[in-house]
């Protein structure tokens, strides 16, 4: 027996055929708000923690503008979502700086919890059940022919989520190129911006 190998046990394989949620996709930028036990609230984007100074589309600064709402609404975590609107990627029709934050947690919130931060929500669930994957291509079909759920009469949403919950894995499948690459399907690239 050789001393340097080590044991590494192959993982437990997921079952497909189990629940599933659909969510809308949104086109914004990826954030979460940070919650520590001792109530202390902060930011952070995708790739880094923010700061009002060092923000991401100014959402740093809505979390510093509401952080004592947030901490008493959402209590300790890191509470993921999209910051999207005014000036971010599609923009959703939104103007005038009006910008919102979805949760994407929708198991653990509901939109009645989420009162008293303007602008705070969680991202729609457009269906739930066992694993389908003709109800994931209606879904997109429903997007594509009456538009956003979130932004309704924004007739160019992105796609959709499914969060399947054996695995605990998200996968994203988009209205408009699919197949293809994000890059080559000429969907705006999730950079991080400054403040507007």
């Amino acid at each position: 027996m050789t001393e340097g190998i080590t044991f590494e046990a192959f993982p437990k394989i997921a079952r497909l055929n189990r629940g599933m949620v659909i969510t809308e996709k949104l086109d914004g930028t990826n954030a979460a708000v940070v919650i520590t036990e001792a109530g202390e609230v902060g930011a952070q984007s995708r790739n880094r923690l923010i700061t009002p100074d060092a923000d991401n589309y100014g959402f740093a600064g809505w979390v510093d503008r509401n952080a004592a709402e947030l901490r008493d609404i959402l209590g300790p975590g890191r509470h993921f979502g999209e910051w999207w609107g005014s000036g971010i990627q599609r923009k959703y029709g939104l103007t005038g700086g009006d910008k919102r934050f979805s949760l994407f947690n929708t198991g653990r919130w509901s939109a009645d919890e989420l009162v008293g931060v303007e602008g705070l929500g969680i991202v729609p669930v457009l269906a739930q059940g066992q694993f389908d994957n003709w109800v994931i291509a209606e879904q997109v079909e429903r997007l594509r022919t009456h538009g956003s759920v979130a932004a309704p009469g924004f007739m160019k949403p992105e796609g959709v989520v499914v969060f399947q919950s054996a695995s605990r894995t998200l996968f994203k499948v988009t209205v408009d190129g699919d197949e293809a690459p994000k890059g080559a399907a000429g969907h705006a690239l999730d950079e991080e911006r400054p403040a507007a």
